[in-house]
């Protein structure tokens, strides 16, 4: 279990009114934030989707997200996914929404092998597939399951080794090989960026990944044809990424503030 899993219960489902406005407030700034880049960058509004990175908060701050206008969430950690399942889903019911129709549920970590049976239930997307090892992993289990998972290749286009993803140099032909699965839907990229202050670099990275993206979506090749998301950009990057073309952003600290464990 992960340490601080020990000092906050995630399922909790109740906050009080002043972290609810917190969180509110904090949405509405991300989607006036969006909103302005689409606009700078000559592209149709709400073209980029919101996604709230959900790591180390409960229930009820995720609800509150929620109310306030995010459609869409993504975990770190299959852990996190199975704390907060139920919860999410009845606190969704009754606000005659669901989890993963309504409020589509991404994992956006990295993914042990032995970890998949966690998350298949509940996830619809997995963003963070990175070889093609996992991939038949997952693809086997989804098979078992007589289910269809949505994927994102993950791809390391910074070259920082920090960071998970495969070479950028093999992402055409791992896109390919994925989208031939049964059992998976090539639903697009995702990368993180460069984690420095020089914009141009960062602003190349995300660049870098939106033409491989049109690469694959140019071969022709069987399954990539829904290959269309680029998943790039967080808090401190989501207007470069917004401008190269990203379809969705990963935003956490600018909606629920720093957060109070790793």
């Amino acid at each position: 279990m992960t340490a601080y899993m020990d000092h906050k219960d995630l399922g909790n489902e109740t906050i009080d009114e002043e972290r609810a406005r917190q969180i509110a407030d904090g949405v509405r700034g991300v989607l006036a934030r969006i909103a302005e880049a689409e606009a700078r960058a000559g592209r149709k509004a709400g073209s980029v989707r919101l996604l709230a990175a959900t790591k180390t908060r409960d229930v009820g701050e995720i609800m509150a997200a929620v109310d306030a206008g995010v459609r869409m969430i993504g975990e770190n950690r299959p852990q996190e996914v199975q704390a907060k399942a139920d919860g999410l889903a009845r606190q969704l019911h009754a606000r005659g929404l669901e989890l993963g129709r309504d409020v589509p549920f991404h994992l956006i970590g990295q993914l042990q092998s032995n970890k998949i049976g966690k998350v298949l239930p509940v996830v619809n997307t997995i963003e963070s597939v990175d070889s093609i090892e996992l991939a038949e992993k997952i693809a086997r289990r989804a098979v078992m399951r007589d289910m269809i998972v949505g994927v994102l290749l993950e791809v390391n286009e910074s070259g920082e080794e920090s960071k998970s993803g495969c070479p950028p140099s093999h992402a055409i032909d791992l896109a390919k090989r994925i989208g031939a699965m049964g059992g998976l839907r090539l639903e697009g990229l995702m990368t993180i960026g460069s984690h420095v202050d020089d914009e141009a670099r960062i602003r190349d990275c995300f660049a870098r990944l939106r033409r491989t993206r049109d690469q694959i979506l140019a071969s022709g090749a069987e399954g990539v044809d829904g290959c269309v998301e680029l998943s790039m950009g967080m808090t401190h990057d989501m207007g470069i990424a917004i401008e190269e073309g990203s379809t969705i952003v990963r935003v956490g600290t600018a909606i629920f503030g720093p957060r109070a464990f790793i």
